[in-house]
């Protein structure tokens, strides 16, 4: 499970000193945020977004609400020379 499917780093620019929300339909990643003694895997996320956690709240939305966004997180182009991500 890659925590957020997102690499902090990548938006460090935007994300600094911002107060901003992550809205995930995973209650793991929240309880993530609070463990006492996680293992190496763990750690290493709560390591990573460490610097974040003072201005990101975590927000908790059930799957069926969510749909928008996993509906564009699972949304394929098509294979064909037009497409932009096309690969011959």
């Amino acid at each position: 499970m890659p925590l957020l499917n997102v690499d902090f780093g990548k938006f460090h620019y935007y994300l600094d000193g911002t107060v901003f929300d992550v809205i995930k339909d995973c209650n793991a990643v929240k309880s993530l945020l609070n463990m006492n003694t996680p293992n190496r895997h763990m750690l290493r996320w709560q390591i990573a977004i460490q610097e974040y956690r003072v201005n990101m709240t975590m927000v908790h939305k059930s799957g069926n609400i969510h749909k928008i966004a996993d509906g564009i997180s699972r949304w394929a182009l098509a294979n064909t020379p037009e497409s932009p991500a096309w690969l011959p």
